[in-house]
């Protein structure tokens, strides 16, 4: 700059001599005498010489002033960038956005945090307020808008609310938004500075407080918080319980928080339980327990509750919670059931004994019944009307044979809930079957397909499974359409580790939409048939389930029924 303001005076002062030299010369041809001229010239010469001394006096000055200036400007121009780098190590520090917006020209600045906590990147966000106001949610704009309009008039003292602001993935998230505002000398707002903070987890919490303080106030479960250690070797006190608490006990919150639950005991509390309440208070250790505690008008009542530690932050058991239930009625239930399970124990022991005691006392007099009969057979009776009888009471005592005989395999099947299984082929049982009643085959005639290839085996009980497919065909013939031939088909498969036992005939059916829930039942008939004992599918039932397998029907009236019996491998 020095440099330059010599150069300056230097061109100055050889362009006045220029001039001053060629002034003069003009002089001399026109104007004065020579002294005069001398003296004229002189002066000019002076002259220069002091307007270039004077120039560079005034530009030396100036170049003084300039180097102020730019030492000043330096100096501010630091001092806003170490000002610019503490305000973004503040908003880092705070995890806030700053806005800064410039109200007259409408023009918003924003920080960097609009990109970590938003994700918008620098293109996507605008400059003016209309891109703010757009990003809030629409349920809170209205409110948000007419907070900002009072501060701005100066209806309010100070700018802080909170809204939902859109993110770059258009979720949203809860802010706090608080800022202040420059003015001019009018006092008109010209600027407005904000930080806006992510408060979303602080709401999920608060939500999350509001739904446990909901569910404690509305339970029906008593809850009581004490203290964690013991007070003057009595139980930790109270120091907050529920609505549900003084309902069951009749105690209200004010007279109870700052009491020990001592309170509770009488002269049938069980010094054991308060033992272990003890035990589980020293270990912090969880506990259910239940007690036989008193209510505020000394009635009794059966407590059953859990014991949970609540630990500080510092890992240290601060409270303990109890979630407590009256379960004196369930106490009375227990009872009653417990009264009723032996009473039904035993009569089912009596019914039982009576049942073998009866099969006992039935067998001789049957069999002889039965031998007599056949001595009968032997006897040629000339009275139709005798021999008629005679049929019916055949019949009659064969039937109640069966009976019997059924009657036993249940009851043996209901005493002995474990039953040896060997391995069992499907067609040398059905073979074995079949010649049992082959009378009534080759009197019906029915058509009978099998085909036990897919699962030929099975390990299964083999008298069981014989009785299983000798009721369920002697059913079939029993119920067969008089207007069509008996069709029968038996088959087995298997699907995964399950074998598939299916038996299928056309015969009258079953009405399943009447019948369906009582269909296994015992003594349940279908149909109005002389033989019909009503012992047959409860039988089968019962043989599948001994077996560890289930049996499922369909049928249709007039069309058939299916029988679908399932065993694991």
């Amino acid at each position: 700059m020095k440099n330059k303001s010599n150069q300056i005076a230097l061109i100055y002062l050889l362009i006045a001599m220029f001039a001053a030299i060629v002034f003069h010369k003009i002089s001399l041809r026109y104007l004065y005498s020579s002294n005069y001229q001398l003296y004229n010239f002189t002066k000019d010469i002076f002259l220069v010489f002091f307007t270039a001394i004077s120039l560079r006096f005034v530009l030396s000055k100036n170049d003084g002033r300039n180097g102020s200036y730019y030492n000043r400007l330096q100096k501010i121009n630091e001092e806003i960038k170490e000002s610019k780098e503490k305000y973004d190590i503040v908003a880092k520090a705070t995890s806030d956005t700053i806005r800064d917006w410039k109200i007259q020209d409408d023009n918003l600045i924003w920080s960097k945090g609009l990109e970590t906590i938003f994700g918008y990147n620098e293109n996507q966000v605008g400059k003016t307020s209309k891109w703010w106001f757009d990003n809030i949610h629409p349920e809170d704009s209205i409110k948000m808008s007419i907070k900002l309009y009072s501060f701005l008039e100066e209806k309010t003292d100070k700018w802080q609310d909170e809204y939902r602001f859109k993110c770059a993935d258009n979720t949203y998230k809860y802010v706090l938004d608080r800022g202040f505002i420059l003015k001019d000398q009018k006092g008109k707002p010209v600027r407005m500075i904000s930080a806006i903070q992510d408060i979303t987890k602080q709401k999920e919490e608060e939500l999350r407080l509001r739904l446990l303080e909901t569910v404690i106030l509305q339970t029906k479960d008593s809850i009581v918080i004490t203290e964690a250690d013991f007070n003057s070797n009595q139980l930790p006190k109270i120091v907050y319980v529920n609505p549900a608490f003084t309902k069951m006990t009749g105690y209200e919150s004010q007279n109870i928080i700052g009491q020990s639950p001592d309170i509770f005991n009488g002269e049938n509390t069980d010094p054991k339980i308060i033992k272990k309440i003890i035990s589980s208070i020293k270990k912090r250790e969880e506990n259910v327990l239940e007690i036989l505690c008193y209510k505020k008008n000394k009635e009794s009542f059966w407590l059953r509750f859990t014991m949970i530690p609540i630990h500080s932050y510092e890992n240290e058991v601060s409270h303990w919670v109890s979630i407590q239930r009256d379960v004196t009625e369930e106490k009375r239930q227990e009872r009653e059931k417990e009264h009723l399970i032996r009473e039904l124990t035993q009569t089912n022991k009596d019914l039982k004994q009576f049942s073998y005691i009866t099969s006992h006392n039935l067998r001789a007099p049957l069999s002889n019944l039965i031998g007599l009969l056949n001595l009968v057979d032997d006897i040629e009776i000339q009275d139709t009307e005798l021999k008629e009888i005679l049929n019916g009471l055949d019949k009659s005592t064969h039937l109640l044979n069966d009976t019997i005989n059924d009657l036993t395999k249940i009851m043996v099947i209901k005493d002995n809930p474990s039953i040896q299984k060997e391995s069992v082929s499907l067609n040398e049982v059905f073979q074995n079957v079949f010649n049992q009643i082959t009378f009534q085959i080759e009197k019906y005639k029915p058509l009978i397909n099998t085909d036990f290839n897919k699962a030929p085996n099975l390990l299964i009980n083999k008298s069981y499974i014989e009785s299983i497919l000798l009721n369920l065909l002697t059913n079939s013939i029993k119920y067969r359409s008089p207007d069509k031939i008996l069709e029968i088909s038996m088959a087995s498969h298997q699907i995964d580790n399950n074998v598939i036992l299916t038996f299928k005939d056309n015969g009258i059916g079953i009405d399943l939409k009447r019948n369906k829930e009582k269909i296994f039942g015992l003594y349940q008939r279908f149909h109005d048939h002389p033989e019909s004992k009503g012992l047959g599918l409860y039988l089968v039932k019962s043989q599948v389930e001994a077996m560890g397998g289930n049996i499922t029907i369909e049928s249709q009236v007039n069309k058939g029924t299916t029988f679908v019996i399932t065993f694991k491998l």
